[in-house]
């Protein structure tokens, strides 16, 4: 039997995924979470096999916890869930040393022969996904650039960001001026949407 810990945030898609795996005899959803920061904890409680992780979770990224999930736990293998429009995300997770892939949109019988190919130490990879991602060159922010920008993404002002990270609101505003420069953008909400799209945050 293979533990299957899943971990997806929209309560519809999580349900339909259960349900599509509870058809499968030597398949079992284990734990469910919807946010990134519980996928360690409710693994190392249950200990799956396989985490089926989908990379826009609240709180703690899907890429993020599963570099986590793989120091904390080697033996439950990772397969992430992934949107065809965010090939930069699967630049990212390669990095992180994740090598199994999902498309979302995937007929839903791919899904279960995806965890069996995982579990069983195996590589799944969209060829089409990784061709689109190799597309995307290495971000060209800088890790105080990126973390800067992520701060943005989630609502923060400049004064805000200069509090949590212990800078100026003068330095932040360079750190986003820069991120606007290098990502091409037009201004700071631009600059959010090409590095997240490049999977750059």
């Amino acid at each position: 039997m293979i533990r299957v810990l899943l971990a997806e945030d929209m309560h519809m898609i999580r349900a339909a995924l259960t349900a599509l795996l509870r058809l499968e005899s030597d398949i079992e959803v284990v734990a469910e979470v919807i946010r990134g920061d519980e996928i360690v904890p409710r693994a190392v409680e249950t200990r799956p096999d396989v985490a089926v992780v989908d990379i826009d979770l609240p709180i703690l990224d899907g890429i993020t916890a599963a570099a986590a999930l793989r120091e904390r736990l080697p033996s439950c293998r990772v397969l992430v869930l992934t949107a065809m429009g965010q090939p930069g995300h699967v630049r990212r997770a390669l990095a992180a040393g994740i090598e199994a892939f999902l498309v979302k949109d995937a007929p839903g019988d791919r899904l279960a022969d995806a965890i069996r190919r995982t579990a069983a130490g195996l590589r799944v990879l969209d060829a089409e996904l990784v061709s689109a991602a190799m597309e995307y060159g290495e971000s060209p922010l800088t890790a105080r650039e990126s973390t800067v920008l992520r701060e943005a993404a989630r609502g923060a002002s400049a004064e805000e960001i200069a509090g949590r990270l212990h800078l100026s609101s003068g330095t932040v505003r360079n750190y986003l001026t820069g991120a606007i420069t290098k990502t091409g953008a037009r201004n700071k909400i631009d600059a959010i949407r090409i590095a997240e799209d490049a999977g750059w945050l």
